[in-house]
């Protein structure tokens, strides 16, 4: 099933939203989608399989569970969105989503699709691809994919 049209969006406010910063580490790996009300989504370089990144836009967090309540409600929703147009644009065989940080402290959630005939499979993906970028030409075809079905969700917004 696919749902990505939401008419409910949590409303918040935080005071470390406006010192936010991208840790260098995710810039140079990325490409920005676009963004929902409390994280910026990501498309990871990598070649070996379609990997989003969730970072919430707020400054100095490490875990999921610093977030107020509320944001962690919001970043499901969000999370929720990236899976499904994930799962309507790939097919994978198996999405996988993770919070590791244990290279990047700054609070990011991958969100991975997973094929069986990928390089990796059946074993993570961190430390089991060749680490080759696509090529300018084949992020920006995947970035449109992935741009056009995130819009179908009313709280994203392309970049």
């Amino acid at each position: 099933m696919f749902y990505l049209a939401y008419t409910d969006v949590i409303q918040f406010k935080s005071d470390n939203i406006m010192s936010f910063e991208l840790h260098p580490q995710l810039a140079k790996d990325t490409t920005v989608i676009g963004h929902f009300p409390l994280c910026v989504a990501l498309l990871h370089k990598d070649n070996a399989v379609p990997w989003v990144i969730l970072v919430p836009k707020r400054a100095n967090l490490k875990e999921l569970h610093h977030l107020p309540m509320q944001e962690q409600q919001q970043f499901l929703l969000e999370s929720q969105a990236v899976s499904q147009a994930l799962e309507a644009t790939f097919r994978p065989d198996k999405l996988n989503l993770g919070a590791l940080g244990n290279m990047v402290p700054q609070l990011h959630i991958h969100h991975i699709a997973r094929f069986k005939d990928d390089l990796a499979w059946p074993g993570p993906v961190w430390g089991n691809t060749k680490g080759e970028f696509r090529t300018e030409e084949e992020q920006n075809e995947l970035l449109g994919r992935i741009k056009n079905v995130l819009s179908l969700s009313s709280i994203f917004q392309k970049a």
